[in-house]
């Protein structure tokens, strides 16, 4: 739609408290073209953002607005107000500032324009595309976990669920050159990060598919891996703790993330129940990234720690 010339946006807006954000994020997801969702602290709450095209399918936002409704037992307002596209395409850009990230990695969006950081695996996005840009906590607790994990050997079989941008995978392949599959349940962020793969060089080592959660058959079929990332909620995370338990190689890697500091404790003890313990934990303002790992086990089946 335009206006005078000037081609709108919808934004669609709710506020809504923790334990619903996983559903009206999802039903958002279904709808929108970029979705965001920011902590509200001074409340507790979080605003959760949808932009797209105005008018677009009102009938599946209804019903996926309805079924966030139905999971969650809330009934927030939905706000809806029309702004211009290239307006929030040069916000992007603004709020998408190179990223240095620890002492090796830098996430720049293709608009920068200085040069790329001397030392540094960079990897690039399009901003106006992103699922995620590097400066969310929870995507830079991964990548200090990763950083960490860069100076072992090379893991065997790599998996980023729940990839968004593809930001970890594509990390991962530069530093190792090794192959990964990464997954989305969203069929936009499978897109965006094979995109990203290969505007990154990376595409021949990265393979990225559609599937919730651990559903994809091909998950199954390519465990046990070495090394997972999954940069989700703490909900699921803890939903698929004994998921992550069963195809995680022994010896293996878990970088958990999408988490808040106060729901640490919690997804750790639905980890330790299935075997995993605590390596390391790094905290990024309200948010954590948890490093866990799987014991070896010996040949009688016991676990030496």
């Amino acid at each position: 739609m335009a206006r005078g010339g000037v081609e709108m946006l919808e934004r669609v807006t709710v506020t809504v408290p923790e334990e619903a954000l996983e559903s009206f994020e999802a039903a958002l997801e279904t709808c929108c073209r970029s979705v965001g969702f920011f902590l509200d602290e001074a409340n507790g709450t979080w605003i959760v953002e949808g932009l797209r095209e105005p008018g677009s399918a009102d009938g599946d936002l209804a019903a996926a607005l309805l079924l966030a409704e139905a999971a969650s037992g809330v009934s927030p307002a939905v706000e809806r107000a029309l702004v211009p596209a290239g307006g929030w395409l040069a916000r992007s850009y603004e709020g998408f500032p190179e990223q240095m990230i620890g002492h090796r990695f830098a996430i720049r969006g293709t608009h920068v324009t200085t040069p790329l950081a001397a030392g540094r695996i960079t990897v690039l996005l399009d901003a106006g595309l992103a699922f995620g840009t590097g400066e969310h906590g929870s995507t830079r607790g991964c990548l200090l976990a990763l950083e960490r994990l860069a100076k072992r050997r090379a893991p065997g079989r790599i998996l980023d669920l729940g990839t968004g941008s593809g930001i970890l995978a594509i990390t991962a392949a530069k530093i190792w050159g090794k192959p990964v599959l990464a997954t989305d349940i969203d069929q936009r962020a499978v897109r965006v990060a094979s995109a990203n793969a290969a505007l990154n060089g990376v595409a021949p080592l990265l393979r990225v598919i559609g599937s919730d959660g651990w559903s994809a058959p091909m998950l199954a079929r390519r465990a046990p891996y070495d090394l997972v990332f999954a940069n989700i909620l703490a909900r699921p995370l803890v939903a698929m703790a004994h998921e992550l338990s069963a195809h995680l190689a022994p010896g293996g890697t878990a970088i958990l993330a999408g988490l808040l500091g106060r729901q640490a404790r919690w997804v750790m003890s639905a980890h330790r129940r299935h075997g995993l313990v605590l390596k390391g934990r790094i905290d990024d303002g309200e948010w954590t990234t948890l490093i866990l790992g799987k014991g070896r086990t010996t040949p009688d089946g016991k676990n030496p720690g």
